[in-house]
Parts: structure tokens; C-alpha cells; sequence
């Protein structure tokens, strides 16, 4: 496989303004950690290797667990996440969908405060983003260090 195009070398100018989201988003409300598990289960859904792969080392660095993360794609048959990730997964989920009943909404903002779910959907607008360019691309999974962006 090869990249069609080095996005991290010839996108440098379309890419940055999304290194300033992400900047804002490692001082958000959301706790690092959830971010990246929600990093994780979209780049799942939206089957961006690259970013499986990036979200993988960061979250296994952070201390989470092969089991966690081998159960993520069924989170809602495991009780292995807590009711904020679980709200949070959800939100995510419906975001990424594009269709975000008011139920769920209902439901999330017992978890989430309103400032949460702003900066939780801006997460979830990132990821995509990033996955759409890791896609569209073919950039190459593996050769991602933890910390390696920052």
C-alpha cells in the first residue's frame, strides 16, 4: 500500500487550522482519556486504519485495557464502561450518524453538561475530519509514535 499523497507534507496548510482545534480540545471539558476512546470508536465506524492505530497506542499508553478496547465496537453488551463513557459513546455515535434523536439527547445531558456535549460533538467533527483525510489519502497505519503530535 502506498499513500497517494503525504498529507502530513504537502497538506501542512489545510492541516494546521485542525492541529488548533485539536489544541483546544486537549484543554476541554472532556477528559483526555474519553476523547480518545471516542477517537477510537468513530475511526472504528468510519474504518480509518491509520487512526485505529494512532488511537490504539495512545489510549494503551494512557493505561487502558486490550479488553476495553477489544470490546468497544459491542459497548453497550459490556459492562465494562462506566454511564459518562457509555452517554458519552452514545452522543458520539448519533453524531457521527447524523441523526440525533431527542431522546438521546435526553438521555446524554443526565451525564454530560452542555459545555461537554459542545466540546464532545466538536470530537467527533475533528476525528472525522481526520479520518476523511486519512482515507481519502492512504495514509499508512503503523509507523505512529504516542505523543508524536503533540
Amino acid at each position: 500500500m502506498e499513500p497517494r499523497i503525504n498529507l502530513f507534507e504537502k497538506g501542512k496548510k489545510a492541516i494546521t487550522p485542525i492541529f488548533g482545534i485539536n489544541q483546544y480540545l486537549k484543554h476541554s471539558s472532556i477528559d483526555r482519556q474519553l476523547m480518545e476512546l471516542v477517537d477510537f470508536r468513530i475511526s472504528q465506524i468510519n474504518q480509518c486504519a491509520y487512526c485505529l492505530d494512532m488511537h490504539s497506542k495512545e489510549l494503551r499508553a494512557m493505561g487502558e485495557t486490550e479488553q476495553r478496547l477489544y470490546g468497544l465496537s459491542a459497548w453497550r453488551e459490556t459492562p465494562y464502561f462506566t454511564d459518562r463513557e457509555r452517554a458519552a459513546l452514545e452522543w458520539a455515535e448519533a453524531v457521527n450518524s447524523l441523526h440525533v434523536p431527542d431522546e438521546v439527547y435526553e438521555k446524554v445531558k443526565k451525564q454530560l453538561s452542555e459545555e461537554e456535549l459542545i466540546d464532545l460533538t466538536l470530537v467527533v467533527n475533528s476525528i472525522n475530519i481526520w479520518n476523511r483525510f486519512n482515507i481519502a489519502f492512504k495514509q499508512i497505519p503503523g509507523d505512529y509514535k504516542v505523543g508524536m503530535f503533540g
